[in-house]
């Protein structure tokens, strides 16, 4: 089905036109409400819809717009303001721990998802709450001689932190409504618009990343109907497989997705062939509330590099109440990044400043 930026599955496909005015106007909300972010104002519905209706020309009942699309504008707003302050707010902060406080401040001015699309749960279109994505860069330890690859980028919440950390960025999403937000946000950077769980099937030979960071959908498969259980494990692998020698992959999966769940233990030995798997520690749901579930979930770190021993794995760290408790176990416990085995030669590929 094709999705447009109202939300829903479009009758027939928009024209590129349509399709480019509707991310216009998108961004041109997402840059109003970066206003209510810079104030420290919240953003409620009162003030969401305000901002749409001004963007669109319409009110959500006109169609034109939908509240799935009003949550991704606002998410689009997260990431200008992080792409605005997120330097000033690291010197101040001083710790990376200390920044915790300074992004749930961010998250509580934002609404909680309370309307989701069909598309959305279809998909599984639960963005990376903004602390939990500067954990799991933390994890990923990158550096400005990385290149990362999201492939599952969504609005951009995950790739901010990589930019901010100084990474290159290969960007892809399938979902063409968040594709196109992310031509404009990322606007140095191509956005592919593949399916996520054979990305290395589908990108060119010269993308090579060193650096992966993903939250991939967690049970469902493009152009399946009927959920999947291992639809995060097969996101996991394609990418692993297009990761350089030495690279690091981070994973935001389900709690259950564990080398020491007894159901994945096989899948994690065959995959420790070619990757070790370095850190694992779950996540309680409550981090997600603001994003519309309460699942819980789990960070993997993954180095590629074949384990000595296939079928040892490092000890999970347990249940984080939190993002800090989860923060001080990578802090403590995931390991330095191996030097990279082999140079990575590709070349960013981009587009002129729109």
């Amino acid at each position: 089905m094709t999705e447009s930026l109202a939300g829903g599955a479009a009758a027939a496909p928009l024209s590129m036109r349509a399709a480019a005015n509707l991310t216009s106007a998108a961004i041109r909300a997402a840059r109003q409400l970066l206003t209510e972010l810079e104030r420290g104002r919240r953003i409620d519905a009162a003030v969401l819809r305000s901002a749409m209706e001004a963007a669109f020309g319409a009110s959500d009942a006109a169609g034109v717009w939908s509240w799935k699309t009003a949550y991704d504008v606002c998410e689009a707003a997260t990431v200008l303001f992080l792409r605005k302050f997120g330097p000033a707010m690291r010197a101040k902060a001083g710790s990376t721990a200390a920044m915790l406080p300074m992004l749930a401040r961010i998250a509580s001015c934002l609404p909680t998802h309370t309307r989701r699309s069909e598309d959305s749960q279809a998909f599984q279109q639960f963005s990376t709450p903004i602390p939990l994505g500067l954990a799991a860069c933390v994890a990923a330890g990158i550096t400005p001689a990385d290149r990362v690859l999201e492939p599952s980028a969504g609005t951009g919440l995950l790739a901010i932190f990589a930019e901010l950390a100084g990474g290159s960025l290969m960007l892809n999403e399938l979902a063409e409504g968040r594709a196109a937000l992310l031509d404009h946000l990322f606007v140095n950077v191509e956005v592919t618009r593949f399916d996520a769980a054979q990305i290395d099937d589908h990108l060119d030979a010269n993308v090579v990343p060193s650096v992966v960071l993903m939250n991939p959908p967690f049970s469902a498969v493009a152009n399946v109907d009927r959920r999947m259980a291992d639809a995060a494990f097969r996101h996991i692998a394609s990418a692993l497989a297009r990761l350089c020698d030495g690279g690091r992959l981070v994973a935001i999966v389900g709690a259950g997705l564990a080398p020491d769940n007894p159901a994945w233990l096989e899948a994690f030995v065959r995959l420790q062939e070619r990757g070790r798997v370095v850190f694992s520690a779950a996540i309680d749901g409550a981090v997600y509330a603001k994003h519309g579930t309460q699942t819980d979930t789990r960070l993997l770190v993954i180095d590629k590099w074949p384990a000595a021993d296939p079928k040892a794995f490092p000890a999970s760290q347990g249940m984080a109440g939190d993002v800090a408790i989860l923060l001080n176990w990578v802090t403590q416990y995931v390991p330095p990044r191996l030097p990279v085995a082999a140079p990575v030669v590709a070349d960013i590929v981009s587009r002129p400043a729109m």
